[in-house]
């Protein structure tokens, strides 16, 4: 079993910038993949950024140019840097971790990301 607790979410002027983290805790837990989803209200939630365990990194469309994601394997914890935030980035944003022997998948209970003036 593997917990993930997100925090940094908040209010951000457009412009802005916030910072998340993501930390996965459990017995002997060897996460391959971290990354972040968000959904906004009526839509179907979409990958943000993702990195493997080895460092590699994919962007989705819309966090290209503005946001990094980064993690510390010693920690389990991932992070996701947003920059020059939109009004459309205004989500509830979830971190997700994928299990290297097994491909299970966890889910955090997600942290609400509002930009808006």
């Amino acid at each position: 079993q593997v917990q993930l607790v997100e925090s940094g979410g908040g209010l951000v002027q457009p412009g802005g910038s916030l910072s998340l983290s993501c930390a996965a805790s459990g017995n002997r837990v060897d996460i391959y993949v971290m990354g972040w989803y968000r959904q906004g209200p009526g839509d179907l939630r979409d990958m943000v950024a993702a990195i493997t365990k080895g460092g590699s990194t994919r962007y989705g469309d819309s966090a290209k140019g503005r946001f990094t994601i980064s993690r510390d394997n010693a920690k389990n914890t991932v992070y996701l840097q947003m920059n020059s935030l939109k009004p459309e980035d205004t989500a509830v944003y979830y971190c997700e971790a994928e299990l290297m022997n097994s491909g299970k998948t966890y889910w955090g209970q997600g942290t609400q990301v509002t930009v808006s003036s």
